[in-house]
């Protein structure tokens, strides 16, 4: 077992979860933190765009009739470029979360807005290359495609992989945060007003 997920059990429930993440992050926690660094998330990411474009790209060097080897070499091309990109993001979101110290953003009830995101860009890009749409089209399709990976990692993993790397080394996850964890509902206020209410509700009562 990782040296820091011996550690979890010194943290409460909800910063244990938050370190944890949800399944995604869990999946490349799996991994030595060297692996999991989010550069190489990025690259992952990156890798897995690449091989949905492939079909419409060859889809549209066959249309032009371009050889076989030409359409792998636009792919091969455009393919580096995007691995470069999400590699890219993710080591300035690794710099990002180390100067800001800002815990990671739990994203449990906002994936339905960020998830069908990359099915929409391929959507559309697909849709521009086949039917050779303006240029303005083809690269919305490619800023929603790429984009979700590099804000997840921006937002959620770097934050959270710096913190579980301190904890691998054995430093503070949390030195220098103005706050550790971002909850989805204040506990402490809500306990406060509902005592409140149910105090008010008895003298009500009484009088």
């Amino acid at each position: 077992m990782s040296k820091w997920r011996e550690r979890l059990n010194e943290y409460d429930d909800e910063h244990r979860h938050m370190l944890e993440g949800g399944s995604i992050s869990q999946l490349f926690l799996g991994y030595s933190l060297s692996f999991s660094n989010p550069v190489f998330v990025g690259i992952v990411y990156g890798l897995m765009i690449n091989m949905t474009l492939l079909l419409p790209i060859f889809y549209e060097g066959n249309a032009n009739s371009e050889s076989n080897s030409d359409i792998l070499q636009k792919w091969i091309s455009q393919s580096i470029i995007i691995l470069l990109l999400c590699a890219s993001l993710g080591a300035i979101s690794t710099i990002i979360s180390s100067l800001i110290k800002r815990p990671p953003v739990r994203l449990e009830k906002r994936r339905r807005y960020l998830y069908p995101l990359p099915f929409i860009g391929f959507l559309i890009t697909t849709i521009a290359i086949i039917f050779s749409t303006s240029e303005e089209l083809r690269i919305l399709g490619y800023f929603i495609l790429i984009a979700p990976g590099p804000l997840y990692i921006l937002i959620s993993y770097a934050p959270r992989w710096r913190m579980i790397e301190r904890i691998d080394r054995d430093l503070d996850p949390f030195e220098g945060m103005k706050k550790t964890i971002y909850l989805e509902k204040n506990n402490e206020d809500l306990m406060e007003r509902n005592f409140n209410d149910l105090e008010n509700a008895i003298e009500e009562l009484d009088s």
